[in-house]
């Protein structure tokens, strides 16, 4: 945890921004994967993460705008808890660390939100993501599942305060970088021909775990690089492959990182990937040079994106005024996602809040297909922390899917494309902080153009 005034002080500048009301903070608990017993990774919440740092099962909060009160509802371990599962800090000794001194049992949030209906109060919560806060809702709150209404100005008070990034912050998510750097770094070394994908993802994950990290997301170790994310690993890796790694830290704290690689099978790239791949980098360097403070993220998006279709066109990909097929949508043929999102105590930070509020301060975000995908479009400030990962990906059923159509038939040479039909995807992805006059790489430089790579195969 940080220091108990961080938090509170959190907490001060969320009443002051919320105005009135009760603020509803539903925490996370143990979820069985099979049977109640066998549970998944533990995981707080990260909004209730944020505001009270306490990474326990079982506790919710309030925060009590009227009445200027701030209250944990937890139960202490029974005896039988503690011989299976060992000692924690007393209720009284977590509320203590958030800077909390009102603890409640468990079963008084009832009581306490139902004096709160009875009062007329306005009861503030989040959008749900977990089957166990819709029974909660339902069991306090006489809310059926679909019918959750959040709160608006809860969801800006929060988005407005996490969004930026303390000094920190910054330090635990470039400790996270770091260890992801190394993660990318050992595949780097071990990737060649015979070995499986999940050896791969095995030898990235413990790294991961042998600095006491978590995984901020399931692996991606890949040579069908063409799924956007995919976590299968039992392909066995053949030469001419490229496997795509995509794989990231979690500090203790519940900072991310999240990394990508695009590494060769064997020990230096074929001409054909090398072609592929410098497009993709020369578009990942524009970008990184483009980000600074009052720049609208989506600009940058369109710039990586003009700066595929030229190298694609170079290569008899692609035809036409590069521009005029951006402004189309005919690159998300090759670039169907977007080129970056936020990152902080989520990989994709305060993703079920709403991408509209993160990620664009509000504006409608693009029906285009391909741009629709871009998780971030707003301008650029200080405090930021986001991902640049442009890719170029050849997906067969797209490919024949927009072919039979002739879709932008004008800007795209299908019948060199269909010769690629099985040359997979690349993307790189770095980690920056936004400064007040520019930009800042996360953690520390992974190898990224083909050379560089090569040097450590």
């Amino acid at each position: 945890m940080f220091r108990k005034e961080i938090y509170t002080a959190r907490r001060a500048k969320l009443k002051q921004t919320t105005g009135s009301g009760l603020l509803l903070f539903l925490g996370n608990n143990e979820s069985g994967m099979n049977y109640a017993d066998n549970t998944y990774h533990f995981r707080q919440d990260s909004t209730f993460l944020y505001f009270f740092g306490l990474a326990y099962a079982g506790l919710n909060a309030v925060i009590d705008i009227d009445h200027d009160k701030e209250i944990i509802f937890g139960d202490e371990l029974t005896m039988d808890a503690i011989v299976w599962m060992g000692i924690q800090p007393t209720l009284r000794e977590k509320g203590e660390n958030a800077g909390i001194t009102d603890i409640r049992p468990s079963a008084a949030i009832a009581d306490y939100l139902k004096s709160a209906v009875q009062g007329k109060q306005t009861i503030h919560y989040l959008p749900v993501y977990r089957a166990e806060h819709q029974v909660k809702l339902l069991t306090w709150l006489d809310i059926y599942p679909g019918a959750e209404k959040p709160s608006l100005p809860f969801i800006l008070g929060v988005v407005n305060q996490r969004n930026y990034k303390s000094a920190e912050e910054i330090a635990e998510i470039d400790k996270a970088c770091i260890v992801t750097a190394d993660m990318h770094l050992t595949a780097m070394r071990m990737v060649r021909p015979g070995i499986r994908e999940s050896e791969v993802a095995a030898a990235v994950a413990e790294v991961a775990y042998s600095n006491n990290y978590q995984l901020s997301f399931p692996i991606i170790a890949t040579i069908n690089g063409q799924t956007l994310h995919n976590h299968y690993h039992g392909n066995l890796i053949k030469s001419g492959d490229m496997l795509l790694l995509d794989a990231g830290a979690e500090t203790e704290m519940g900072y991310a990182g999240d990394m990508s690689s695009t590494i060769p099978a064997d020990s230096q790239f074929t001409t054909r990937q090398k072609e592929i791949y410098d497009i993709a980098v020369a578009s990942h360097e524009a970008a990184v040079n483009a980000i600074r403070p009052g720049i609208l993220f989506e600009e940058v998006y369109d710039l990586s994106a003009r700066v595929i279709m030229e190298g694609l066109k170079d290569l008899g990909f692609v035809k036409g005024d590069p521009s005029e097929a951006v402004r189309a949508g005919a690159h998300a043929l090759f670039f169907p996602c977007g080129l970056g999102h936020m990152m902080g105590l989520d990989v994709h930070d305060m993703e079920n809040l709403g991408e509209v509020y993160v990620g664009y301060d509000g504006r409608p975000k693009s029906t285009q297909f391909g741009r629709k995908s871009l998780r971030l479009g707003r301008k650029l400030e200080p405090g930021f922390v986001l991902t640049i990962e442009p890719g170029i990906y050849f997906i067969p059923e797209l490919i024949d899917l927009w072919r039979s159509r002739q879709e932008f038939a004008e800007f795209i040479n299908y019948e060199k494309v269909a010769t690629y039909k099985d040359f997979s995807g690349i993307r790189n992805e770095e980690d920056y902080l936004i400064t007040e006059t520019g930009s800042r790489l996360l953690g520390k430089k992974i190898p990224l153009h083909t050379n560089e790579v090569e040097a450590l195969r």
